[in-house]
């Protein structure tokens, strides 16, 4: 018997709809629906465990965003032809949905929980990664999971100067703000995009346009939860509570901590250690038939600490380091430290520190991209590592996490504004983020140090970038808040947000926000906004100490590259008969020939080490596609030799016809002996048969005409 379904249907500004179905697929998940969109249908699943792991103090919650390729009608590439890990693309989704889902389950709220997203079938005009979260939600509302929900998020774009929400592919290539926006009905909870440039009014501007949609999208959810009669949530018991120990604990070291606080020490491992301290005597000195839990004391001690470090920012506008709230740590940088690297540069700020290198490949070096929704290559490529020993810790050395493809990502669309259009760089561009050490906000670290590195590779960019991480501590009960420029990492456990802007001098290039309270309105937004702007330009100005501009040329070990456009009708040639000629070139000269079409004409990118390699592969290709112009001299090869004359190659892949009455003044009476196969001759293109396209060559007009002999009269 086919389930009944319930459906709920809602409607983006410009009318297009939205249809949430449940009851239908997947009913023995804790949670299950199908979102609708066009042609674009997410199947999202959410199941929590009954109970929590014991001694689990925190949310075990996992978000795979997972993309079938038969949503699209294609078969997955590589040798198993199946979806397997995840790709960096549905990793960036899967913490999209993670980033605004997250804060909105109860703290104390331990159990093991999982939310599935399947793309099952996809359409371009309503990209699914705008519409993964908004399912998770929905999923969540119709389980009995206690979710402070709804959610939703929503992508906004501005194309031609109007704000779309929800564009279609085309809309988004066109875009100059490009932003996701995830929020509750009452607060914004997480931002993240890339932008053109753009002021600080104009990105929240875009905010309040997205959190309009967000909020009929919110509302629909509340009548899906209300209509599967789940308005009931599960009752649980996750955390042992001791109330008098709790107060025990606060009484007794809020002050001392709020005073070690106070001592404002600078370093990270020292100030640790001086924190750390009276928990560590509190628990050595318990006798061994102690029954003092443990595991209570040290949360609530984490609790003290937390509470004294935030209130010496609302009292005092003090720091744990000792710096006033808009103050950025000590910057220093340089550029050029690796000598065989393409580009390089060292950014240091505080105790974070980013090695960049900058690598300028060919296209054949393009990152190849294969997706269900999006498919092609890419000529920019960032890669961020974040290694154990920079925090001090031993770490396995696996392949990159979700946090590392997520900080790249935002590095990458900060730097990717201002790097030449395609069609002016040739080359393939990789960039490298080594961080060596951190202490806050190296994702921003890496954009500085990629910036400069850039520039020390001589890449023209439009300027450089800045990136700063902003946080937040605020007191709802007294309304008093500090907005912290430069965040620690300390300070980033300890904030109720973590907003990192980078731009040029110009204006905003990307951006990203998560916060953990409630209530931030707009007009405390745009004074971190403003904030950040102030931050960025200092940062920005500390980093044109070192350097300034691009570099006027590359490295003279980095790869020349040249560009000749030709008629489309001339890319065979070129190519060759099974690429013959196009390798030819390549063994023959050292250089790298790469070939394409693109809007009808012939591309051909040059790539060599030395001019020297460069201009002999330059002089092979425009010999190919030359011209040939009658009156001109030409250097040829005799291919054959026939009864009436010779077969002259005088321009690759060009024969023209030497007859036996071109080869010299006097009259021959038979080619034996005049030319030989392979000989190099001067000849001069003397006609281009208009019928036949054939041409017809001298020698002899090359030569002095011997002087007419006189006759005598007995002649």
């Amino acid at each position: 018997m086919k389930p009944t379904a319930i459906t709920k249907t809602c409607k983006l500004p410009d009318g297009r709809e939205i249809t949430i179905e449940t009851g239908k697929l997947a009913r023995q998940a804790d949670g299950s629906v199908v979102l609708k969109m066009e042609n674009t249908m997410i199947l999202a699943t959410v199941v929590s465990s009954p109970e929590a792991k014991e001694g689990t103090d925190f949310l075990p919650l996992s978000v795979d965003y997972q993309e079938k390729f038969a949503s699209t009608g294609k078969v997955p590439g590589g040798f198993l032809k199946r979806e397997s890990k995840l790709s960096d693309y549905e990793v960036l989704i899967s913490r999209l949905v993670d980033r605004a889902i997250r804060p909105l389950f109860p703290d104390d709220y331990h159990a093991d929980t999982q939310i599935m997203l399947y793309l099952i079938s996809g359409d371009e005009n309503a990209l699914p990664d705008a519409l993964a979260a908004f399912a998770a939600s929905a999923a969540l509302s119709v389980s009995d999971i206690p979710f402070q929900g709804p959610i939703s998020e929503v992508r906004v774009a501005r194309v031609d100067g109007k704000l779309i929400v929800n564009p279609t592919m085309e809309q988004k290539k066109r875009a100059d703000i490009d932003l996701m926006v995830g929020a509750s009905i009452e607060n914004i909870l997480m931002v993240e995009g890339e932008m053109k440039e753009v002021s600080e009014a104009e990105m929240l501007e875009a905010l309040k346009v997205a959190h309009e949609a967000i909020k009929e999208q919110c509302k629909l959810q509340i009548e899906l939860t209300q209509a599967v009669g789940k308005t009931e949530k599960r009752v649980y018991n996750h955390e042992e509570k001791d109330e008098a120990l709790q107060q025990e604990i606060h009484a007794k070291y809020y002050d001392t901590l709020y005073a070690t606080a106070r001592q404002l020490i600078t370093n990270k491992k020292e100030r640790s250690t001086a924190l750390d301290k009276p928990l560590k005597d509190y628990l050595e000195a318990l006798p061994e038939d102690s029954t003092v839990n443990k595991a209570l004391v040290k949360r609530y001690y984490k609790q003290v600490l937390k509470k004294a470090a935030r209130d010496l920012s609302l009292k005092e506008s003090l720091r744990l380091d000792g710096r006033k709230t808009k103050e950025v740590r000590s910057i220093w940088s340089e550029v050029d430290y690796l000598p065989r690297t393409h580009g390089s540069a060292i950014f240091t700020r505080g105790e974070t520190q980013s090695l960049t290198t900058v690598t300028l490949g060919t296209k054949l070096d393009e990152q190849m991209i294969d997706g269900a929704m999006i498919e092609g290559s890419s000529k920019f490529i960032l890669h961020y590592n974040f290694p154990g020993f920079s925090t001090g810790e031993v770490k396995p050395n696996r392949g990159p996490g979700r946090r590392e493809v997520g900080h790249g990502n935002l590095a990458f669309r900060a730097l990717k504004q201002v790097l030449p259009p395609d069609e002016k760089n040739p080359y393939t561009i990789r960039i490298v983020s080594d961080i060596l050490e951190s202490n806050g906000s190296s994702s921003m670290a890496t954009v500085c140090a990629g910036s400069l590195a850039l520039m020390d590779a001589g890449v023209p960019v439009k300027g450089p970038v800045s990136g700063i991480a902003m946080g937040m501590i605020s007191d709802s009960t007294t309304g008093k808040y500090a907005i912290l420029s430069d965040i620690l990492g300390d300070e980033d456990h300890l904030g109720d947000m973590d907003f990192k802007v980078t731009g040029t001098e110009q204006g905003i290039t990307a951006c990203q926000m998560d916060l953990k309270v409630d209530g931030l309105t707009y007009d405390v937004l745009s004074e971190a906004l403003l904030q950040a702007r102030e931050g960025r330009l200092h940062i920005l100005n500390e980093m044109k100490k070192t350097l300034a501009e691009p570099r006027p040329d590359l490295k003279p070990h980095t790869p020349r590259a040249e560009t000749v456009i030709i008629e489309k009708e001339m890319i065979g040639a070129i190519i060759g008969p099974g690429g013959k000629v196009v390798q030819d070139i390549q063994n023959t000269t050292g250089a790298t020939v790469v070939i394409e079409e693109v809007n009808n004409k012939g591309i051909v990118n040059v790539f060599a080490t030395n001019k020297d390699v460069m201009d002999a592969a330059l002089r092979r290709i425009k010999a190919i596609v030359a011209v040939p112009e009658v009156g001109e001299v030409y250097t040829g090869k005799v291919k054959s030799i026939m009864p009436f004359g010779a077969f002259v190659e005088f321009m690759p892949g060009k024969d023209g016809l030497l007859h036996i009455s071109e080869i010299k003044w006097d009259r021959l009476e038979t080619m034996e002996g005049v030319l030989e196969v392979g000989e190099e001759i001067q000849v001069k293109l003397i006609e281009v048969d208009k019928k036949t396209g054939k041409f017809r060559l001298s020698r002899k007009v090359l030569i002095p005409r011997p002087p007419k002999k006189e006759t005598t009269a007995a002649e």
